[in-house]
């Protein structure tokens, strides 16, 4: 019998991806009791942009995981409310130069043999589909899949959806475990949880939920910042970025590393983003970043530099040594399973990641190979 105190699974993380994960779960017919130390989205979902991508990942299991989810994405916003400003803006990637170019068009080529839609903008058009760019450009790449939603709504929505029972202001202290090392469900200063399965979606936090389990995931914090315009009319259509971004995403420096993404809202501010550094937890305000950003974003569109920057805000992206997320059964610890490690991408990937989860907690057939994510591929704790 299923109590406050019980239920078929525990998702720890009350952001997107465990939002996903309990409303896929919800689904399946499984009582869910969702957990977090802070509030929903409190952590790297409240500070990340929304960004539904394809068109920054290259052909192989995360593309084939982003294009589930951009079907997946469709479907829940016919199911949630208008609010969570669910947006198929799609993306436009341009390039300052003929070599950038001819990359971008080789980049384009792999990803539509993959499934993805790209058409290529020569440089006298791009104009057409934003009117503000800066003049001088080579071309670019439109990307019609490319997506936007608010992240914390759409959190917050979906864990609605589930009627998950929500616990927050818990922190998970402790991983409770049978005779043979079974996961039987989690320790709080509230008290005892428990369940036969416990699913990890802490975020940046992942690694230290696994450690708990006695089990090794290395996850690590990248820390990245985002300015916020004024409100203004929609000078920017688009997810707008430089061809660069797509070799900052892949790279494994532990340096600063800045590509303005630019992009409007339904609500009237522009949204710069992206920086990449690895720093630990340190939320200590970055003016370099800051201004790397913002020079950046009115290289892309000059009309930027009249416009006030009113705020900004800090996140952490959850980042694994291979740029995979780690989704499925630890198999170290039964019972247990990983959704997390997404690094900048949990927004876009989040509804692939529930819907995987909660086949492998049903055991019905997942919609596609898991066997790249398998947090197995990492050595076991010392």
């Amino acid at each position: 019998m299923l109590t406050r105190n019980s239920a078929d699974v525990i998702v720890v993380g009350a952001g997107v991806v465990g939002a996903a994960c309990a409303h896929y779960a919800a689904r399946c017919g499984l009582s869910v009791t969702v957990i977090d130390r802070g509030s929903v989205a409190g952590g790297t979902t409240g500070g990340g942009e929304g960004n539904l991508l394809v068109s920054d990942k290259e052909p192989g299991p995360e593309l084939e995981l982003a294009l589930l989810s951009t079907r997946l994405w469709r479907e829940l916003a016919e199911l949630l409310p208008p609010r969570i400003e669910y947006e198929t803006k799609g993306g436009l990637v341009v390039a300052s130069d003929a070599a950038r170019i001819r990359a971008l068009r080789t980049f384009a080529a792999a990803q539509r043999r993959a499934g993805v839609t790209a058409h290529e903008v020569p440089a006298d058009r791009l104009n057409e589909l934003e009117p503000h760019l800066a003049p001088g450009l080579a071309g670019g790449v439109h990307y019609p899949q490319d997506a936007q939603v608010q992240p914390a709504l759409a959190a917050a929505h979906l864990l609605r959806a589930s009627g998950a029972r929500l616990r927050l202001g818990e922190e998970v202290t402790g991983i409770l475990t049978g005779a043979n090392g079974e996961v039987r469900g989690v320790r709080t200063p509230a008290g005892d949880v428990h369940a036969p399965y416990v699913v990890n979606a802490a975020g940046a936090w992942g690694g230290e939920l696994a450690r708990l389990a006695g089990v090794n995931l290395p996850v690590l914090p990248r820390r990245g910042f985002v300015l916020v315009t004024e409100p203004l009319p929609r000078v920017v259509r688009h997810k707008v970025y430089a061809a660069d971004y797509v070799a900052d995403v892949a790279s494994d420096a532990a340096a600063l590393q800045t590509s303005a993404v630019v992009e409007g809202t339904p609500a009237g501010p522009v949204l710069i983003g992206a920086s990449r550094e690895r720093v630990g937890f340190d939320r200590t305000l970055s003016t370099e970043v800051l201004r790397r950003l913002a020079a950046q974003a009115t290289a892309l569109f000059p009309v930027l530099t009249r416009v006030r920057a009113i705020r900004t805000y800090a996140g952490f992206r959850p980042y694994l040594p291979d740029h995979l997320p780690a989704i499925g059964p630890d198999p170290h610890a039964p019972g247990l399973l990983h959704a997390c490690g997404h690094e900048g991408a949990g927004i876009g990937l989040a509804p692939a990641t529930g819907l995987l989860i909660a086949r492998l907690l049903t055991g019905a057939e997942p919609p596609m190979d898991i066997t790249p994510f398998g947090p197995g591929r990492f050595p076991a704790a010392a």
